[in-house]
């Protein structure tokens, strides 16, 4: 532990700043352990470094392939281009630090570095969230009303939609997270394996109803937004499905939005237990790690791999682009 004027340990292992005057950004902070045995350390180490690493080039793939493969620049992948940039940008936030922590066997990390995790790994669920809601929207054009897909999803519409889902997460992720920082810390323990907002709060020795009263209302917005647009798309989907009596198509849609579908509700049962966790007392401190870390560390490495399966337009062009580079080669 760094020690720095005005820190002052009480009863109960915690740190307590008795000077509010302390610039925040000379503060460490330390967050809780891996309670990792040593003889592990190293395997777990590799283990981290091998799948980070498995994430960009997975990632990479797809995000180079959808930019090369002119077929691919249409509404739908320039969609999961866009999850796949919140993949990446979650999983650099947690990844490279985690690793670094393991093989240091350390857990202190500055105000600032932990701030900026935070807000990486917000923007990385937020986004995510946002984006899926939006392929949803995207699928129940496409089979609803096939004719009028070109019309409605237009280049300057997916612009707007792209435009508002990042705007949307940056504005409710900087706006959290600027009346989080504007409070006085008192505490240094991050009561969390990562930083994010809530375990932030708690390093605060004033009143945070008021921001956890906004963090909440977002919450049940953008989470009962993504729910309700999600719900009512592939009910609509359904419905036309069933309309047709057609195998073939019946088939074509559940091809092309069960795997969408399976990722979504993954995703925001895990964001949403991870979340009200933070803000509920009877909730386990194990079970609240184990929902935080599954959220950065499941996602990034299964949705490409989920898409670049299930999806033939994309696994061909990957295919073919790899061939080619062999055959470069």
């Amino acid at each position: 532990m760094l020690f720095l004027p005005g820190l002052e340990v009480i009863m109960g292992g915690d740190t307590y700043l008795n000077n509010s005057n302390l610039t925040r950004f000379m503060t460490i902070l330390t967050m809780e352990p891996l309670d990792i045995p040593p003889s592990s350390a190293s395997s777990i180490f590799i283990f981290g470094i091998i799948t980070y690493c498995l994430i960009l080039f997975f990632q990479s793939m797809l995000l180079v392939t959808i930019v090369v493969k002119r077929d691919l620049h249409k509404p739908m992948y320039i969609l999961l281009f866009n999850l796949s940039l919140c993949d990446l940008m979650g999983a650099t936030a947690f990844y490279p630090q985690m690793v670094c922590s393991i093989l240091s066997q350390s857990r202190e990390i500055s105000y600032p570095a932990c701030a900026l995790q935070g807000i990486l790994i917000h923007l990385y669920g937020g986004g995510s969230l946002l984006f899926l809601t939006v392929m949803a929207y995207d699928r129940y054009i496409a089979i609803c009303k096939p004719l009028r897909y070109h019309n409605l999803m237009t280049q300057g519409t997916l612009v707007k939609l792209i435009f508002m889902v990042w705007s949307i997460d940056v504005v409710i992720t900087g706006s959290t997270f600027i009346l989080t920082m504007s409070k006085e810390i008192c505490r240094t323990n991050i009561v969390d394996t990562y930083c994010n907002n809530p375990s932030l709060m708690k390093l605060s020795c004033e009143d945070m109803r008021a921001i956890n009263y906004y963090g909440l209302f977002n919450i049940a917005l953008i989470q009962g937004s993504s729910i309700l647009i999600v719900s009512l798309s592939y009910i609509k989907i359904l419905i036309t499905c069933l309309s047709t009596k057609q195998a073939k198509s019946i088939s074509k849609a559940m091809q092309t939005c069960g795997t969408h579908l399976i990722v979504f509700l993954s995703f925001e049962i895990n964001t949403f237990f991870a979340l009200i966790s933070h803000r509920l007392d009877a909730v386990s401190p194990h079970l609240r790690r184990a929902f935080g870390v599954s959220i950065v560390i499941f996602p990034p490495i299964l949705n490409p791999l989920i898409y670049g399966l299930k999806t033939r337009e994309i696994r061909q062009a990957v295919f073919t682009f790899l061939q080619r580079k062999t055959s470069f080669i």
